[in-house]
């Protein structure tokens, strides 16, 4: 059996699953509220403030759903209690973020200034001129509106100047080889 999907998802004081037919979890907590359809061939059961998923069968496909099922409901239950941060760092002379109203200004090199939106349940906050942290309820929406910032200017590598992932290792890479003058 599966090592992820027999594990148990607590559920925290101040919050609360409701499973409907289909499989639609939805998820209400201090954070927020998720809903998600998932997959019907599993059962989800809630029980003393305990939720299990089960499976039908043990074929291939089950086994891995088995365990991805779990898992989502994990991360909704984390989601609508602490939530999901992502840190994206700037690197580069002249590379700065600002934030105004509800947009995020980012200056990247390029001619003009790139203007990001705040998207509904995603928060975005700039400590520092080269520091971008993205909040939210939903880890896919977090790690999807990170990667599209990231996408605007992706680090290069030579000089390694760009948006990257706080942490994020870059590797560079060796310029040109000045001229031989082989005789």
């Amino acid at each position: 059996m599966s090592r992820i999907g027999r594990a148990p998802v607590k559920i925290p004081s101040g919050v609360e699953v409701s499973v409907a037919d289909g499989n639609v979890v939805t998820v209400k907590g201090p954070k927020g509220t998720l809903t998600k359809a998932l997959y019907p061939t599993m059962t989800i059961e809630e029980k003393e403030g305990v939720l299990h998923v089960s499976r039908p069968d043990d074929e291939k496909n089950t086994r891995a759903l088995h365990g991805l099922t779990r898992s989502l409901l994990h991360d909704m239950v984390i989601g609508v209690t602490d939530g999901f941060s992502k840190e994206l760092e700037i690197e580069g002379v002249g590379y700065r973020a600002a934030k105004e109203g509800k947009n995020l200004v980012m200056n990247l090199g390029y001619s003009h200034p790139v203007t990001v939106p705040e998207v509904d349940g995603i928060t975005i906050d700039v400590p520092t001129a080269n520091k971008i942290i993205v909040k939210g309820p939903d880890k896919q929406q977090v790690g999807q509106f990170a990667a599209d910032l990231r996408k605007k200017r992706p680090p290069e590598p030579y000089k390694g100047k760009g948006i990257r992932y706080a942490g994020e290792v870059v590797r560079h890479k060796e310029g040109k080889a000045g001229k031989t003058t082989a005789k």
